[in-house]
């Protein structure tokens, strides 16, 4: 089978597209036939091994030394069930799934083995019917994000919600929940995402490239940073004052992404209702692993990046 493989950490011309051999599942897990997967962050950091200096040497211990222990890296995909092990409950060949495959990586092949229970190794749910593939990989990957970290601010109807970075994959998707929910939306990008924000559900847009305040007396019952802590600006340092006396502030940074298929079920229920739309930033082919991998780096991607793997037959 062709895979993506990350031959040494470095730039992404360390990735090479390769013949692999095909993975056999055991009795516990099945074999998915991968349609689509994507470009995060965290494949990044992985290939590129942009780790905190504290934590390169145990990093390096676990995750390999010279390059990935796993060489097929990337996290996310979507695809369909092949086969299953005799010991499968959940899914059956023919369905279609989605989901991250956390520390088992290997998202970057046209086949992977996963199990049906949720760990650090992966979790995998039935796809939402009204996505396509690649629309399949953002709501798991933003969707996971966004859900986890809002479940946390108990968002009602008629609060008022501020997301800093709402343009991005998480950023997206917790605009269209926050919506969903009924929250009043407040939503903070670049000149460039202004309309798409909007589209999504967003009540009042501000610019960061032009603006380093809020309205005067601005106060918000939950405010998520959807880009994390390393990014800083004026603005977010106003963001974070204008916290409500009993709001909650979150940053995707303050924990680990839990691998979580009940909240995958939650997303597909969501998205077959029409209240979540994944928005795609640009589609690669496997080939073009490389140059994907430096737009993301870039930092200004719009919604997901997807890899294009096997092409499905409508």
């Amino acid at each position: 089978m062709k895979a993506i493989v990350c031959t040494k950490y470095g730039s992404p011309d360390v990735l090479q597209l390769r013949e692999i051999q095909k993975p056999v599942p055991k009795d516990d897990e099945v074999l998915i036939r991968i349609y689509a997967s994507a470009v995060t962050a965290s494949d990044t950091f992985i290939r590129g091994f942009k780790i905190p200096l504290k934590f390169r040497i145990p990093m390096r211990i676990m995750m390999g030394i010279t390059k990935p222990r796993k060489p097929v890296i990337g996290l996310v995909l979507a695809g369909e069930i092949e086969s299953a092990g005799k010991n499968i409950k959940r899914f059956k060949p023919g369905d279609q799934v989605y989901g991250l495959t956390g520390f088992g990586l290997g998202a970057y092949a046209e086949y992977k083995c996963m199990k049906e229970t949720d760990s650090k190794h992966g979790c995998l749910a039935l796809k939402p019917a009204t996505l396509s593939y690649e629309e399949a990989t953002v709501a798991a990957y933003g969707g996971l994000l966004a859900f986890q970290f809002m479940e946390k601010g108990n968002i009602r109807r008629g609060h008022k919600v501020l997301i800093y970075g709402a343009s991005g994959t998480t950023g997206t998707t917790a605009i269209q929940y926050a919506s969903y929910l009924g929250a009043k939306i407040t939503c903070v990008c670049s000149t460039t995402n202004l309309e798409l924000v909007k589209s999504l559900g967003a009540d009042e847009v501000i610019d960061y490239t032009k603006e380093d305040s809020l309205s005067l007396g601005a106060k918000y019952d939950f405010i998520l940073d959807a880009v994390g802590k390393s990014k800083t600006s004026k603005l977010k340092e106003v963001c974070k004052k204008a916290l409500a006396s009993d709001g909650k502030y979150v940053t995707i940074d303050d924990e680990a992404l839990l691998l979580d298929s009940n909240r995958l079920n939650r997303i597909r229920e969501l998205a077959e209702a029409g209240f979540l739309k994944p928005f795609i930033d640009r589609i690669y082919k496997m080939e073009e692993i490389a140059e994907a991998h430096r737009y993301v780096e870039k930092g200004h991607k719009r919604g997901g990046v997807v890899i294009e793997i096997n092409r499905a037959i409508s």
